[in-house]
């Protein structure tokens, strides 16, 4: 997934991002579990270790643009349990490679952060010229993306999140375009869900803020549907870097919900690693400043947690 991009320079303070999690009882050294019946061994969680277990006892889970491969993925499931899914292609790309692989991944066990691609401010603006409001934009996109959900088989009051890429306060074209995306999803078979920052820029003298907090003021003033978050939070600390061994936001207290929607997972590494954010933890990237996974050195990927194993209740 492309980097968020904040409108504002980036303070240092740091926020919260992920939901507190039930344990599922699984070690630090996981190995792929035999699944017969893939459905009913991801929903079990009393009797074996689920794959992608974080010790911590949350679900580790990664996103990236390209579609890795099969065999790829079967080769990073048990030390993931979940992954990204696009439903549309990703930010900067014409095509979209992972359409038609739901089926493949969930019988190999994967669960689902099902994900849509957003407008940039300059997109929005664009259309708005053209006689296309932002609310309109956000209708036409939301109608795309429960369309490609349902094509791809995703079940009903699965979670699509919408990809908010830049970062701070919204402008107002952008919560307008944001929210009717949302609101429509609403109104659809389908629950909404948005990636965007967490990470605070100025806002004020002595402020911060972060682009989720701003979701959820509008969300709560407005009176309209929740919003699953997915936090992009990749400062160190409370960021660890690219490891596998993260522990929630939520252990250390940094973590604040509100009724404007509810923080289900997190995106603590992206690859490649921002500088100016990751200079605590940059020995745990590549030379080359990106986080690849754990015994595949050429797949590139960013880093997530999550409170459950199928965050999107896609299976």
């Amino acid at each position: 997934m492309p980097r968020i991009r904040s409108k504002s320079v980036l303070a240092l303070a740091l926020a919260g991002a992920l939901a507190a999690a039930a344990t599922c009882g699984c070690s630090k050294s996981m190995e792929p579990l035999p699944r017969p019946d893939p459905v009913q061994q991801l929903a079990s969680v009393h009797s074996t270790p689920l794959a992608g277990c974080a010790p911590s006892g949350v679900f580790r889970g990664f996103d990236r643009n390209d579609y890795p491969g099969d065999s790829t993925m079967r080769s990073l499931y048990g030390t993931f349990a979940f992954t990204g899914y696009w439903l549309t292609p990703p930010p900067g790309e014409r095509s979209n490679t992972w359409i038609g692989k739901r089926d493949t991944l969930r019988q190999q066990g994967w669960g689902f952060l099902i994900l849509a691609n957003g407008r940039f401010d300059k997109e929005i603006v664009k259309a708005q010229k053209a006689g296309t409001t932002p609310a309109q934009l956000g209708r036409q996109d939301a109608a795309v993306a429960v369309a490609a959900a349902k094509s791809e088989g995703f079940p009903q009051h699965a979670i699509v999140f919408l990809d908010q890429e830049e970062g701070g306060r919204l402008l107002d074209e952008q919560s307008e375009y944001l929210l009717a995306w949302t609101e429509a999803v609403a109104a659809s078979d389908y629950k909404p869900g948005v990636y965007a920052s967490g990470q605070p820029v100025p806002n004020g003298p002595g402020q911060t803020i972060t682009t989720i907090e701003d979701i959820r003021a509008h969300v709560i003033k407005n009176h309209l549907h929740p919003i699953a978050l997915f936090d992009a939070q990749d400062a160190c600390p409370p960021a660890p870097g690219c490891t596998v061994n993260a522990k929630p936001l939520s252990s250390s207290g940094e973590i604040t919900l509100s009724p404007g929607g509810d923080l289900v997972a997190w995106q603590y590494a992206q690859s490649p690693r921002r500088p100016e954010l990751t200079q605590a933890c940059s020995t745990t990237y590549a030379a080359d400043g990106n986080c690849y996974a754990p015994g595949l050195p050429t797949v590139t990927l960013d880093m997530d947690l999550a409170s459950s194993p199928d965050p999107s209740h896609g299976r």
